[in-house]
């Protein structure tokens, strides 16, 4: 099985947004994009080379705000030592859930995946 370090995130999310794109949604700056990054309320990566740092654009809802539960599932991720990469590949995988922690996340049901990332960071 490939490592999460490793997944092809241009194969795993369909979406992506620069930071001027989430910026325009989120109404705000892209500097507060940058920020959001930084304090782990987004996740970027580079999906392609030579690509700038993008969102995958099923982090924000369908009401332009960041989707709920998923700045402290972040934080929970970052905790147990992942990166921004990482945590983009688990959230877009196929695991046990059943389906992927995005679609849960989006389906209001972030708790089951919130405990799924505290047990994978013990």
């Amino acid at each position: 099985m490939t490592s999460l370090a490793d997944a092809d995130l241009s194969q795993l999310v369909d979406e992506w947004l620069d930071w001027a794109q989430v910026a325009t949604i989120l109404g705000v700056t892209p500097a507060k994009v940058r920020t959001m990054v930084k304090d782990h309320q987004l996740a970027a990566a580079i999906p392609t080379p030579g690509a700038g740092p993008r969102v995958p654009a099923a982090f924000l809802d369908d009401d332009g705000m960041v989707l709920k539960g998923l700045p402290g599932l972040l934080t929970v991720l970052h905790d147990g030592r992942y990166d921004d990469r990482e945590c983009i590949a688990w959230l877009f995988t196929d695991a046990d859930l059943p389906g992927r922690p995005i679609d849960a996340l989006r389906e209001n049901r972030g708790s089951e995946v919130k405990r799924r990332a505290q047990a994978m960071g013990l």
